[in-house]
């Protein structure tokens, strides 16, 4: 492994333990048993190797988003199960869960920034589903970039808040049928 990759792997460690801001530079370098002068060798500041550390996070989503898509099957089971991939993923990701908790105690802004980024990374990811659907005729003619927020929201709400709010999961069959039933139904071309 390179000393670039060992330094990367070392800092998602130092944030997923620490969290952003209780990180230092020191902390990573010790981590990857390299001398802090060799981290500033591949990463400017702590805030471009977060940077850094945040879209390995969005790849890694989409990659497992992606394993989900079957060309076959439909534009509601691909958006649902994209969306549900998405969405486990940043419940089950340590490093994600911890930025979403520095995030919300601290308002730390870089954590804030990053956080934003990768909402806007994944708006993206399901905007151009949507779009190729579209343009494959097999949904209507709409603006992808709302009706991707419109989703993700949606489902970000059913998925987590209603859960941190009512403290049980509505099950992913019933937020599937209740999506089909209403969002998914107007988009759908017959």
């Amino acid at each position: 492994m390179d000393r670039r990759q060992e330094i990367l792997e070392a800092a998602a460690k130092s944030f997923t333990l620490f969290g952003y801001k209780a990180t230092t530079m020191e902390q990573v370098a010790k981590i990857a048993n390299v001398g802090k002068g060799t981290i500033y060798t591949f990463f400017a500041n702590k805030e471009i190797l977060f940077q850094e550390i945040a879209m390995s996070l969005v790849r890694e989503m989409q990659a497992e988003a992606d394993a989900v898509l079957d060309a076959s099957a439909s534009f509601m089971d691909n958006a649902h199960n994209a969306l549900m991939k998405m969405l486990q993923f940043r419940e089950k990701h340590l490093l994600f869960a911890k930025l979403l908790e520095e995030e919300k105690e601290l308002r730390t802004p870089a954590v804030k920034q990053v956080l934003v980024r990768i909402e806007n990374e994944v708006l993206s990811y399901v905007t151009e589903l949507i779009q190729r659907r579209i343009d494959k005729g097999e949904i209507r003619d709409c603006d992808a970039e709302l009706v991707s927020f419109l989703l993700l929201k949606a489902y970000l709400a059913f998925v987590v808040d209603w859960h941190e709010l009512h403290g049980d999961i509505i099950p992913e069959e019933k937020i599937l049928n209740l999506f089909k039933e209403t969002i998914f139904q107007g988009l759908v071309l017959t």
